[in-house]
């Protein structure tokens, strides 16, 4: 039985990936000044981080509609698909995994949904898992998503606290203490939670905190260097990993510009890894 993968666009998997895998991608909404973008359309990721430190009203994201999800089902299932295994950005995080579950009941028991507990490639590294998988059947598939989530890290070190503070993620008396003392913090997305692990006071002290982190592990299956449209800093973070773990490192590392609707609430210079132990 032909297996339909779907996702949605915080997945931040690269477009080669997605074509070559078949995969159904269903894109969030950004939300600037009232005006509503499909993420990935209309603004590109490079200028909406350039014009973010400047917007007067902090931009907003919100979920795909249930026809969204409905439309990419039903696509899938007139292709051919006997089922859809359809994995999503973390529940706690978002409402995401309630409007999948709720495009779902439309189709009854042929639409598997799944929380991913993960953002951008935390969950991208899933949903490639699981379209690796697709031609082995449903529980092959669901088999290789839960073993992918129990060796993924995520870690991220923030350039300020200012733009989690603004979507309540941390206390407002944090975050603005935070940019008095410009604190950069370090934080770990696990379980659908994010949790603060350190605090820094530079870029540079940042960078090797990462490091520090990726070094603790063992040989890696996957890695995507993530960023916020800090490409320079990404690569030369990229390059540092390369000269120290070398014979620990994938072939293929991803290097991504993290998607509009996760930077709207991290904010512009960040860095970030996620990684698959092998």
């Amino acid at each position: 039985m032909k297996l339909g993968i779907v996702t949605d666009s915080t997945c931040d998997l690269p477009p080669y990936l997605i074509e070559e895998h078949g995969i159904e991608v269903v894109p969030c909404v950004l939300i600037i000044d009232g005006k509503e973008y499909a993420d990935g359309e209309g603004i590109s990721r490079e200028e909406f981080y350039k014009q973010l430190p400047a917007l007067r009203r902090a931009p907003s994201t919100a979920a795909p509609s249930l026809s969204e999800f409905a439309v990419r089902y039903q696509r899938l299932l007139d292709g051919g698909c006997g089922h859809i295994l359809s994995v999503h950005a973390a529940g706690p995080l978002t409402s995401m995994i309630g409007t999948a579950q709720r495009a779902a009941l439309e189709f009854g028991s042929r639409v598997t949904v799944v929380d991913s507990l993960s953002l951008s490639l935390g969950l991208g590294f899933q949903v490639l898992a699981a379209a690796e998988a697709a031609e082995e059947g449903l529980e092959v598939a669901l088999a290789a998503v839960e073993s992918t989530r129990l060796r993924l890290h995520v870690f991220a070190a923030l350039d300020t606290l200012e733009y989690v503070r603004r979507s309540g993620r941390v206390p407002s008396a944090l975050g603005m203490l935070g940019s008095l003392l410009s604190i950069k913090p370090i934080i770990e997305l696990t379980e659908g939670r994010v949790k603060t692990i350190a605090a820094v006071r530079t870029t540079r002290q940042a960078n090797e905190r990462m490091l520090s982190f990726m070094r603790s592990g063992g040989k890696l299956m996957r890695l995507a260097i993530l960023h916020t449209n800090a490409e320079k800093r990404a690569r030369e973070f990229l390059n540092g990993l390369m000269l120290e773990m070398n014979q620990s490192l994938p072939r293929d590392i991803l290097l991504v510009n993290v998607t509009t609707v996760i930077g709207t609430h991290v904010g512009p210079n960040g860095l970030g890894f996620a990684a698959v132990r092998d």
